[in-house]
């Protein structure tokens, strides 16, 4: 819980009455008359979406208790709720790692079908039983490595055709598909593709070209029959500053504009939940403001992924901990929501009545949306670049609703519980007009749509996932995921064993994927980030010669997913092993390496690794033939893997606890590489919650006995804590009453404490050694700011 939550009500209410109130205008204030006029019109508005995919980012949502899991498909789907979303799109998976894992392909082996393969399909069913008129469009990102002639073919044709038959199987009808995911276009491929939909009885599936810029749009003019073939040009980053960009300015182009076809920000967003609200909503307004495009689909729809991984709180929420049930609602879903629960697909824009606050873009913009149906009507105001005030004088004709307006409002700049999604009043026009002062940092939606509202349900607190944790996965359906297990390159699914009853895990993909980007070979990983002595064991089979692996600590991993700061537990078929360290710049390093007993193939054999403190040792049936020290990583997950797609399986997957001591368990003073004379100190000593974190001259104090053990590290019986949920650079750190929330995880790599939640490190400011400068968080950088000589027992 964010620490603006505990605040008291009083300053709730003073913030209320002082921020969000419709006001007389003050004298300081910008003013903008806007005349929304039902005779004047502009394009279609096809809604607001957000995308599953570019992957593996909804995986664990799929795992989260069935309470938890309700809640949040609610605040994302269910209308009048949350994000009300109005369009999803979903992933066609093809086994390799398309961002934040690899989603499974309906299709590992030509014609070999499962049609319950991963979870999209799942998903979709739960947003159309949330909201019937959701509209769903398939996009691939990969694609399994049987088909021939590569992406850009006729087999890649028919595998989206049998993909639609499986969402029919599931009662999904897919209203849009795209080609190839921000890889460019083949014309002749979409005009067969064209065809051969109308063949196979989707002549109601129109298609998107080309999920990647404009230039698919001169293309178009250029083939009459592609042109055709295309029902919407999508575009992606398309807002000022690209992927992640603050989006103050869009563009598309003049051909595009001409063409006559929906305009889609078909890919938008790669922003934190919260710090990103403000761009989001700029993307939409100034989306269609400077650009024409229609529709917008955030990337991603939440970060259900684990929060070592790239983007691990980008989307409308997270969840990251379904084992506790925890998860957050970001700003985000609240900024989305000022459109989506006043808007319907189907409504048109009137261009007259859209444009920027005062002439300018620095003091905001407004759209207007009217009903198609009837004469409500909303406009959307953002304020998020303005400095002063803002106050707009409305008359409203032409056949719309002169009735009553209601007023919601978010503070998308800083936003806090209290600020989020407030309806502030209701507004009685004087014949037809009325005004509107707001202040900046905010969205604002004056609508005569009277039904809306904000889901009360709230997440029980985070936890680590309690070890010994162990899966024989006889109770997974075949073809199904095993719980927790989170595939980052192949596809890891649940099968008949081979050799002995049961169910287990084996590699799906055996080939080599058509990919998305290129990554390392397949595996899978499972449990807490904040994991440190333990053993991971598994039984293991080889079905072919080749190599199979174990992984532990497990941390910090950036794009591809080959760099990743881990241990590897490495053996071939032929007995030869190595135990190896991967870091995040992708370099390898052989910590050991000698030969034990032969594996063979078609033979099961029990393979495991262990951490205790700096020590790394395997076994093979339960004799050890590997020994290392290593004090690199001192936490981090489990996970299994292969080299190469083989079909390899695995069963009897266990995490056992060792015992305490070693990095992850030990209580001492914690110095900085930049002097080791300065420590880790809760300035004065405190006790109390909120007590500074500073740096300071080593002093053998209780002040500096700081204990890292199991994701925490604590001084004085509180936690080392991000103010506020912080996940921006330079979020300040302090002491707070341990709550097992995101903000108090931190993970050991390399030297460093990493905050999983925000994907930062503790840091000390420009490189000071100055006592008393307080810490923050920042990108990790690997320089000696961010380095800790941590304590060893």
């Amino acid at each position: 819980m964010s620490r603006l939550w505990k605040l008291a009500p009083l300053w709730v209410l003073a913030l209320l009455a002082a921020v969000l109130a419709v006001s007389s205008v003050p004298a300081q204030a910008a003013t903008t008359s806007i005349t929304v006029d039902g005779s004047q019109s502009g394009r279609t508005f096809d809604g607001i979406g957000a995308i599953s995919g570019g992957g593996g980012n909804s995986r664990l949502l799929r795992d989260y208790p069935a309470a938890q899991q309700a809640q949040i498909l609610d605040y994302l789907f269910k209308p009048g709720y949350g994000a009300n979303l109005q369009q999803l799109k979903i992933e066609i998976g093809g086994d390799a790692n398309s961002t934040d894992g690899s989603e499974p392909s309906i299709e590992h082996s030509r014609g070999v079908i499962n049609c319950n393969a991963g979870y999209e399909f799942w998903l979709a069913e739960q947003a159309k039983a949330r909201n019937p008129n959701i509209g769903l469009y398939g996009l691939a990102w990969a694609a399994p490595g049987w088909i021939n002639g590569g992406f850009w073919s006729t087999d890649t044709i028919n595998y989206l055709i049998s993909w639609l038959g499986c969402a029919k199987q599931h009662g999904l009808s897919i209203n849009y598909l795209g080609g190839w995911n921000e890889r460019g276009h083949d014309a002749n491929w979409y005009i067969q593709l064209r065809s051969a939909l109308n063949n196979a009885g989707y002549s109601g599936v129109k298609l998107v070209a080309d999920d990647s810029g404009w230039g698919v749009a001169d293309d178009m003019a250029n083939n009459s029959a592609f042109n055709n073939a295309v029902s919407v040009i999508g575009a992606h980053y398309s807002c000022n500053g690209g992927d992640g960009g603050d989006a103050k300015t869009c563009s598309s182009t003049t051909t595009a504009k001409n063409n006559g076809k929906p305009l889609w920000d078909s890919e938008n967003g790669s922003q934190d939940m919260n710090t990103g609200a403000p761009a989001l909503i700029r993307a939409i307004t100034r989306g269609y403001i400077d650009a024409k495009m229609v529709s917008y689909f955030n990337w991603p729809l939440l970060a259900a992924i684990y929060p070592n991984l790239p983007y691990d709180t980008v989307g409308l929420a997270t969840a990251n901990s379904p084992w506790s049930g925890h998860y957050d609602i970001g700003a985000s879903t609240w900024a989305t929501a000022q459109v989506t629960q006043f808007t319907q697909p189907g409504w048109k824009f009137i261009d007259s009545a859209s444009g920027y606050l005062g002439g300018n873009e620095n003091n905001g913009t407004y759209v207007t949306i009217k009903s198609n149906t009837g004469s409500d009507y909303s406009t959307v105001l953002e304020t998020t670049t303005s400095t002063g005030s803002q106050t707009v004088n409305v008359s409203v004709k032409g056949g719309l609703s002169t009735g009553t307006v209601h007023v919601w409002a978010t503070n998308v700049n800083n936003p806090s519980s209290a600020t989020s999604f407030v309806h502030t009043q209701d507004i009685t026009p004087n014949n037809g007009s009325y005004s509107l002062t707001m202040q900046p940092g905010y969205v604002y939606t004056a609508t005569t749509v009277g039904s809306a509202g904000r889901g009360t349900a709230t997440a029980p607190a985070a936890h680590a996932l309690a070890l010994p944790y162990s899966d024989n996965f006889d109770n997974v359906v075949s073809g199904g995921e095993a719980t927790y297990l989170s595939d980052m390159q192949g596809s890891f699914e649940v099968q008949p064993c081979t050799g002995r009853s049961g169910q287990c895990v084996q590699q799906m993909a055996p080939v080599k994927p058509i990919e998305w980007q290129d990554d390392s070979d397949s595996y899978a990983l499972i449990g807490d980030t904040s994991w440190s002595n333990y053993t991971v064991s598994s039984d293991v089979y080889l079905r072919g010669a080749g190599t199979t692996e174990l992984l532990g600590r497990a941390n910090t991993q950036q794009r591809p997913q080959s760099h990743m700061n881990a241990y590897y537990l490495r053996i071939r078929d032929t007995g030869q092993w190595w135990i190896e360290k991967m870091y995040t710049d992708g370099s390898n390093h052989t910590l050991a390496t000698g030969t034990t007993t032969a594996l063979g193939t078609g033979t099961w054999h029990n393979l495991s690794l262990t951490f205790q403190g700096s020590t790394i040792s395997a076994k093979l049936d339960g004799n050890q033939f590997g020994s290392v020290t290593d004090a690199s990583f001192q936490t981090g997950q489990a996970g299994l893997g292969i080299q190469g797609y083989r079909t390899d399986q695995f069963d009897n997957l266990s995490i056992t606890p060792g015992t305490g001591g070693g990095t992850g368990g030990a209580t001492g003073p914690v110095t900085s590489a930049i002097n080791a004379g300065k420590c880790l100190d809760d300035y004065t000593g405190s006790t109390t919650a909120g007590a500074v974190v500073d740096l300071w001259d080593c002093n053998g104090t209780g002040a500096q006995q700081w204990t890292v053990s199991n994701g925490s590290v604590k001084a004085n019986g509180l936690c080392l804590d991000v103010v506020g949920n912080g996940t921006a650079n330079g979020s300040l750190v302090d002491l707070w009453t341990c709550n097992g929330a995101g903000n108090q995880q931190w993970t050991v790599s390399n030297g460093t404490l990493v905050n999983p939640a925000s994907g930062r490190c503790l840091d000390v400011p420009g490189f000071t050694t100055t006592n008393g400068t307080q810490l923050d968080i920042w990108d990790c950088n690997n320089g000696a700011n961010q380095k800790w000589n941590l304590p060893t027992g």
